[in-house]
């Protein structure tokens, strides 16, 4: 018997993503500040702590060569590394290794012990550590015991207490399977996904396919690192930094395995994958199924890796797990590496597919040799590699916590200018105020505008959002959702009423663009209610600045751009989609639950701030009035809504008599009539006693999503 609606009706829209921002799933209460617990840290006792755990091996879980460090190592790696540009999704923040399905993937294997070892630390320190920046952490001071000089760290990741239901990790049903619908046409991963493998965090480590294919595997090492906005130098420092250290392990195969921790026994407490070959650990331990070292100094910072890469020619051949792996052509490398536990057990020098692959690549292998020539370009490019792919996803730095967060801010951090002037009060923003309704910029005008600004919000990596007012910049001022023309015309009557206002001062008092374009939409909203004969009052807190087109990296922008903006009613080309599931993504990305993200789209509606001016969906006789229209029309209707086109996108309702059109709406209209949630909250709305809760509710959701990225509000 099915267990919930979605079982029973699997095409149903699902909306329970918008739940987790209805109300804090875990045991902290909302009063609980992390930062401020954080700060309180010692950071360097922390570390002092850690080390110890690091260099004290455990009977029940040994560390190899007598030091975690490469294990933690992985630990963190593997935290972060499932960040993907696309939306922001994955990464560290959250700490969601220890939650599945990632607790639970066939690259995670043994990262549960990694975990466990870590609990004295944890425990001591409670609250005021979250496992997400402990794992992070970890994975520094792992680096610096073994020798590396790392760039910096910084905390403020606060853990989450269920998984994340919002990440598509792939369409297979089966773990380490790869599917055609994983690819587009022309064989390049999907932009959606971060890894070629369901389970991998990038690449089967045997090559496409399990196969020892170096062609192959080059592309899907520079494919799905591309997917991480990491360019062909910083994939070699990682890749080479990284198996500087340690060992893999594959003593055996896999089927001595048992459960994943998700489906073991109750007896072993949250901990997988029992093995039940030779001991189960130490020599016997088997993790990916590939066996042995990448040199022959598995715990010291050195280049050995990469002389041993460059130096020796490799040959594939399969290893004890039964899996693919590379010797020295001529033994050469044979029982050059000391054994795990006992250094005179010695152990033969392999190398993966995946590492073979960036020497037959010619720019992978360029790198290596750069790296070869110049060990401190190696020790550079690795640390700030290192610290992009652990903090990828914490957002501006105003977020970072720490004493050892770096002075120098990184493009890919969406930098922003510090403010050098005082910014406006109370009498300015009246006098502002007074600017934008004296100018020919109309209500729907500014609320398209300042949406245009604000909603690139994700907070899933923190990025876009109004601050910056970058959506007068490229990419953003092209994007079809915002109608280039038409936003080129408001914005040039916003920058004459900023100079107006900033030329007139004899004080340090200025007004930036990316404020003003947030003022013009709170006021546009008052204004529209005031005509529905509501009094609203949305705040306002200047301190936003301009960034400029030098602090906007382009490309990596590009991945802000909607595909679909159920708000102002766009439907891109091409949806992988139903419009309908693509809105419900982009909301939980805006933090919207059910009813703030039906109270946007209603408003929005009537306040008529359609893309492209589109009159669909716009149920009223009395646009840019915040009216309840939306609803008391969208369910008042007893004729069948007409789909115009084949993909049953648009639809238009006529009156039966003359064959005239009434009203004309997409999916991302009806979808909140015809969906069971999403109408019962319609109803409230389009009730005869709706319309002031309704008015209420979309200015309160409206000023949330204006302030997203104020993270100096917090």
């Amino acid at each position: 018997m099915a267990d919930t609606t979605q079982d029973w009706w699997p095409n149903q829209l699902e909306l329970d993503l918008l739940d987790e921002h209805a109300g804090n799933p875990g045991p902290l209460d909302e009063e609980f500040d992390y930062a401020e617990a954080f700060e309180e840290l010692d950071l360097d006792a922390v570390k002092a702590d850690i080390e110890e755990v690091m260099t004290t091996s455990q009977d029940w879980w040994p560390a190899d060569y007598g030091h975690y460090g490469p294990l933690f190592i992985r630990m963190a790696w593997h935290s972060a590394g499932t960040y993907r540009t696309h939306d922001g999704r994955g990464g560290a923040a959250g700490g969601r290794q220890r939650l599945p399905p990632l607790n639970s993937w066939p690259d995670n294997v043994n990262l549960d012990k990694a975990r466990r070892l870590l609990w004295p630390v944890k425990r001591k320190y409670g609250r005021k550590l979250s496992w997400a920046d402990l794992i992070v952490l970890t994975g520094n001071v792992a680096l610096e015991s073994m020798g590396f000089e790392t760039f910096g760290f910084a905390g403020g990741r606060e853990d989450e207490f269920k998984p994340d239901d919002a990440v598509d990790w792939g369409p297979e049903d089966e773990w380490e399977s790869t599917s055609a619908e994983r690819f587009e046409e022309d064989g390049r991963l999907d932009d959606a996904l971060g890894n070629t493998v369901m389970g991998l965090i990038y690449v089967n480590p045997e090559g496409p396919n399990g196969e020892p294919d170096l062609e192959g595997s080059a592309a899907n090492i520079r494919d799905t690192f591309s997917h991480m906005a990491m360019d062909d130098k910083e994939t070699v420092a990682l890749i080479a930094g990284g198996h500087t250290f340690g060992k893999v392990h594959g003593a055996d195969s896999g089927d001595n395995l048992g459960l994943e921790p998700e489906d073991a026994p109750i007896d072993l407490q949250g901990l997988g994958w029992d093995n039940e070959f030779g001991e189960g650990k130490g020599p016997d331990t088997i993790t990916s199924g590939i066996e042995g070292p990448w040199n022959a100094t598995p715990t010291s910072w050195d280049l050995s890796y990469v002389n041993n890469l460059l130096s020796y020619e490799w040959e594939p051949e399969k290893g004890p797990g039964g899996a693919w792996q590379w010797t020295t052509k001529n033994d050469e490398l044979d029982d050059a590496a000391p054994g795990v536990q006992d250094p005179a057990d010695k152990e033969d020098v392999m190398m993966l597919t995946t590492d073979v692959a960036l020497k037959h690549d010619d720019d992978f292998r360029a790198v290596l040799e750069e790296f070869r020539d110049d060990p401190d370009e190696f020790q550079a490019s690795f640390a700030r590699a290192w610290y992009k792919l652990i903090h990828r996803d914490m957002g501006p730095p105003e977020r970072f916590l720490g004493p050892e967060v770096p002075d120098e801010t990184m493009l890919w951090q969406d930098p922003l200018p510090d403010v050098d002037y005082e910014v406006v009060g109370e009498a300015e923003v009246a006098e502002l105020e007074d600017l934008i309704a004296d100018s020919d910029l109309s209500v729907s005008e500014r609320v398209e505008t300042a949406w245009a600004s604000a909603s690139t919000f994700r907070h899933s990596d923190k990025r876009g959002g109004a601050n910056g007012a970058r959506v007068r910049l490229e990419p953003q001022r092209s994007w079809e959702v915002n109608d280039p023309d038409g936003l080129e015309s408001v914005l040039e009557t916003y920058e004459e009423i900023r100079a107006e206002f900033n030329d007139s001062r004899d004080d340090d008092v200025r007004v930036s663009l990316a404020d003003l374009i947030v003022l013009g939409g709170n006021l546009a909203v008052e204004e529209a209610a005031a005509a529905a004969g509501h009094d609203v009052d949305v705040p306002f807190e200047p301190g936003r600045v301009d960034a400029t087109q030098e602090e906007t990296d382009e490309e990596s922008f590009e991945v802000l751009e909607p595909k679909v903006d159920a708000v102002r009613n766009y439907l891109g080309e091409d949806l992988p989609h139903e419009p309908e599931h693509e809105m419900v993504d982009r909301a939980e990305l805006l933090k919207l639950s059910v009813p703030e993200l039906t109270a946007l789209v209603g408003g929005m509606r009537v306040l008529d701030a359609n893309y492209d001016g589109s009159d669909r969906g716009v149920f009223t006789d009395e646009p840019e009035t915040l009216t309840n229209d939306f609803f008391v029309n969208l369910l008042d209707f007893d004729r069948d809504w007409v789909p115009v086109d084949e993909e049953e996108e648009v639809f238009e309702l006529r009156d039966p008599e003359t064959g005239e059109v009434d009203w004309t709406a997409t999916r991302l209209d009806l979808i909140f009539g015809s969906n069971s949630r999403l109408r019962a909250v319609s109803e409230v709305y389009g009730a005869e006693d709706g319309e002031e809760q309704f008015v209420r509710d979309f200015a309160d959701a409206w000023s949330e999503v204006m302030k997203l990225d104020r993270f100096d509000l917090e």
